[in-house]
């Protein structure tokens, strides 16, 4: 009698267990699944209810400065999930957040009559902040696979991914999709 009510109680605890799954994106796969990659700045952050006030979502506003890929228009708003409406928050593990004022590069993926979304959820978001020297640089190193077809390994605080300058960040993406045409 013991081991059902256990079984019972498991089965009904599993039952409400949710969880996110984040698997490393590699930069070409990113780029490729992109349908806009865009540097701008951030105008406009707000959340919204949706499906019947069960959940929160956070809609976000750009002004685009330079399109990589694309042309989403000169602002974009995009969706991210999770967000906070007064006393209630959607948590979403994963999902990026903005304020008002970031400077950011967004890998968006716009399917035909949705509200686009970053890739990857926050591995499609860059943050580009200034060094010490002022110089522009995107904070969050890219992770960029030999392309020898094999499995590889991404290895957190690998001293050998390093931030790198706008203009660099601009300029592998613009060989990765250079790539993509000569394939």
């Amino acid at each position: 009698m013991r081991r059902l009510a256990l079984c019972a109680v498991l089965l009904i605890l599993s039952a409400a267990v949710h969880a996110t799954v984040i698997l490393p994106i590699e930069f070409r796969e990113l780029v490729a699944t992109s349908s806009a990659i865009v540097h701008a700045h951030v105008t406009d952050v707000r959340s919204a209810y949706v499906d019947g006030r069960q959940s929160i979502e956070t809609f976000v506003t750009v002004a685009a400065d330079e399109y990589y890929k694309g042309d989403l228009g000169e602002t974009v708003t995009f969706l991210v999930p999770g967000g906070e409406m007064g006393r209630y928050r959607t948590v979403f593990v994963g999902a990026p957040q903005f304020r008002r004022g970031d400077d950011v590069v967004l890998f968006l993926k716009n399917a035909s009559g949705r509200v686009p979304y970053v890739v990857g959820l926050n591995q499609g978001a860059f943050r580009v902040m200034p060094d010490a020297s002022g110089r522009r640089i995107v904070t969050s190193p890219i992770v960029m696979a030999k392309g020898t077809g094999e499995a590889e390994r991404v290895v957190r605080g690998d001293p050998t991914r390093r931030p790198l300058a706008i203009e660099a960040f601009r300029d592998a993406v613009r060989k990765v999709l250079a790539e993509a045409v000569r394939q």
